[in-house]
């Protein structure tokens, strides 16, 4: 049987270790042994507390596994993929680091490591189904609408996170990128808002984000964009947030302490933005792929509405992001999926093959992707 190293085991992460531990020997290591605790014991997952950023940690951890699955925070992911290749591991990684993952390649290439990033929902999901059509048509736009959100709307921010604050702050602070006629456009995060009706759902509000990470290099297309939903209000207020300084970065002294803004705003929404158990929330997301193909214009809507699991207690953001990284890690494991280096989803895409396995093993868990052409 094969052996898996999962690195972090918060909500996505452990949701991953269960999924893989049916088929494959897992172990999951996470610094803080209460994320560990949350894993049912029924599964058979070895469990290590340890801090994964130390070097001599790592090797321990991952000496004799066949695949290793990166679910670190996004500040963390960066030389997280990094200390796994150089250990000459493959890895699949969810986490939503700011650096360029490209800086990678040599060294991957160099150490015959297959490294798969930004493999979640969007990014994630969204490039494979791009990459997939990029083959089989000429791309003139590909839109990305997508969102994590409770089903309840509670005062004031009308929102809950699966990942850290942190991460999802990174989302309202990094500027956004997208190509519009060809050249890329950069604009501050949270602009551009729009109200889009979904069924079943309602009114949701879409603002731009850096979610097209890297199909801006891999894919040849004139007009790319990605935004994120929230419910109507949201924005508002994170852009009130965000101007009054609470997301800074640069220490102010209170009464002679050296405090980081972002650092307490972190720690005051820890709680108010935590998912409780057995909270219902729900994942949305719409893609319009639009083109030429075989001579005539096409067009391929996707849509995802998926809901909390209460059998299981799998949160949705969870399953729609652990469950794309663990369908690949089936292809990398089973040699489907050989192509050395870095690796965005968009590529894993190309394949048929590949397209097909994902969509049909996110089907068999309940994430369907519904394809309107």
């Amino acid at each position: 049987m094969k052996k898996i190293a999962v690195l972090g085991s918060g909500m996505v992460g452990s949701a991953m270790a269960m999924d893989l531990s049916i088929d494959f020997q897992v172990t999951i290591a996470d610094i803080d042994n209460r994320n560990l605790g949350k894993i049912p014991t029924t599964y058979p997952i070895k469990k290590i507390q340890a801090d994964c950023t130390n070097p001599g940690k790592l090797k321990e951890i991952i000496s004799d596994v066949d695949l290793v699955i990166g679910a670190m925070p996004g500040f963390l992911g960066y030389e997280s993929v990094r200390n796994v290749i150089a250990l000459k591991k493959n890895i699949v990684d969810i986490s939503f680091f700011p650096e360029d993952t490209f800086g990678l390649d040599e060294e991957a290439k160099r150490n015959g490591v297959i490294a798969i990033t930004d493999c979640g929902v969007a990014p994630g999901m969204g490039n494979i189904l791009l990459g997939y059509h990029n083959k089989r048509m000429q791309i003139e736009s590909f839109e990305c609408y997508v969102g994590g959100l409770p089903f309840e709307r509670h005062f004031p921010f009308e929102y809950k996170a699966p990942f850290s604050p942190i991460d999802v702050i990174e989302e309202y602070t990094r500027e956004a990128r997208f190509v519009v006629n060809g050249r890329i456009v950069i604009k501050p995060a949270l602009t551009d808002p729009e109200l889009i009706e979904f069924p079943g759902i309602g009114t949701l509000e879409a603002f731009n984000s850096d979610g097209l990470r890297s199909l801006i290099k891999t894919i040849n297309a004139p007009n790319m964009i990605e935004k994120t939903l929230r419910y109507p209000g949201h924005i508002r207020l994170i852009q009130a947030l965000k101007a009054a300084g609470f997301f800074s970065q640069e220490a102010i002294d209170i009464q002679g302490h050296k405090i980081k803004p972002i650092d307490f705003t972190s720690a005051l929404l820890f709680e108010q933005w935590k998912l409780q158990p057995d909270e219902n929330e729900f994942t949305v997301m719409k893609i319009v792929i639009s083109g030429t193909e075989a001579g005539t214009e096409g067009k391929y809507i996707y849509y995802l509405l998926d809901f909390y699991d209460e059998k299981t207690g799998i949160s949705s953001m969870a399953r729609t992001t652990g469950y794309t990284a663990t369908a690949v890690a089936n292809l990398v494991l089973s040699g489907k999926y050989t192509r050395v280096g870095i690796s965005p989803p968009d590529y894993i895409g190309e394949d048929e093959f590949c397209y097909n396995f994902v969509l049909n093993y996110l089907k068999d868990r309940g994430v369907v992707y519904r394809l309107e052409k």
